[in-house]
């Protein structure tokens, strides 16, 4: 029981702080993001962000669940991370990056939608958006 509260306090500090990291992108204010970012790895997955950076996408939940015992919560966790990577990317006009982050997204909230035994709308609607930008992206 506490590990599940425990998660889902996580999962609403992500929502504030994707707010937050949306609006200092928009503000322009980009190295501000990226500090933000950063802080939200480490205090939210107990990581850098490199970490999860360096991860393949074709072994990206494979590793986290097998090797490092993440949990559904976890990988919600890093989608919006890495969603919010890729928007900050993005706007500092890193689109390879920005794509990869995006695709890594769509990756773990896929797993999620199949293997999670709740639905979501949120996360629906994240994938359809997150399908849209990977177009929009890929060369």
């Amino acid at each position: 029981m506490f590990q599940k509260d425990y998660i889902l306090r996580m999962i609403e500090m992500i929502g504030d702080l994707i707010a937050t990291l949306l609006g200092l992108i928009k503000k322009g204010d980009l190295k501000q993001a990226e500090k933000i970012l950063e802080r939200g790895y480490i205090e939210l997955l107990r990581k850098e962000a490199a970490f999860f950076q360096v991860i393949p996408k074709d072994q990206l939940t494979t590793l986290l669940i097998e090797e490092h015992n993440y949990e559904h919560g976890h990988l919600e966790i890093l989608a919006e991370l890495f969603f919010a990577e890729a928007t900050l990317s993005e706007a500092q006009q890193k689109l390879a990056y920005s794509l990869i982050c995006y695709e890594k997204s769509l990756i773990l909230l896929e797993f999620l939608e199949t293997e999670d035994k709740t639905w979501s709308a949120k996360r629906e609607e994240r994938i359809t958006m997150l399908k849209t930008k990977i177009s929009q992206l890929q060369p």
